[in-house]
């Protein structure tokens, strides 16, 4: 009796053990109130320290890691796509501080109204920025930050915060997309090489033979 009491206590621990490792390895979204947000991410609002976030260490082969961050945030009812979104909107940012450009176009267009002695000179103004991202590599960018809550409309809102270390610690400083497909197509280009050396004799032998 008591062997079969302390086997029940047993299997009562390891059931309860269980339970709790399956119940810690979910992610509890917190729920938004009210008509507006009243809460954002701390890190969110760029109140976070570089270095960490960077995971630059003090001392070490990491001490001058270097990183530029960008952030996101995103709604959609369904949760891959508010993420998504929200990652998308991050890398522009990253992109944006990379290779961003501001164009400024102003029109001014001025006109007279009225008979000789009573002209009234009227004038418009219009201005228009454009902020330009052109084909601007973000290659080897990390997740530093990322969070989701629910809306009070119990749908999505995605927080992605990215980080792009500069220079060698990058992962993808040895490895670009330009380097692959330069491997990719080098025999074609070693036989073009040899085509073009193999006419240029060609044609130095025919002016040669020329009297």
């Amino acid at each position: 009796m008591k062997n079969m009491m302390k086997m029940m206590k047993i299997l009562t621990l390891i059931f309860a053990s269980l339970l709790l490792a399956n119940c810690s390895s979910h992610y509890s979204m917190k729920s938004e109130s009210g008509k507006t947000l009243t809460k954002v991410p701390k890190w969110y609002m760029n109140d976070f320290s570089e270095k960490k976030a960077c995971d630059t260490s003090t001392f070490g082969k990491n001490k001058d890691r270097v990183c530029i961050f960008g952030v996101g945030t995103a709604v959609s009812p369904d949760l891959n796509l508010a993420i998504e979104k929200g990652m998308m909107i991050a890398k522009a940012e990253l992109a944006d501080i990379i290779k961003g450009e501001m164009n400024k176009q102003s029109k001014q267009f001025v006109t007279e109204l009225g008979k000789t002695q009573t002209k009234t000179v009227v004038s418009e103004v219009e201005s228009t920025i454009v902020n330009l991202i052109k084909d601007t590599p973000v290659r080897g960018y990390e997740i530093f930050e990322k969070d989701v809550t629910i809306t009070k409309n119990g749908y999505y809102r995605s927080w992605v915060g990215l980080r792009l270390p500069m220079g060698e610690f990058n992962k993808m400083y040895n490895y670009t997309i330009e380097q692959a497909t330069d491997a990719y197509n080098l025999k074609s280009e070693a036989k073009a090489a040899w085509d073009n050396l193999m006419n240029s004799k060609k044609d130095n032998n025919e002016n040669n033979s020329v009297q």
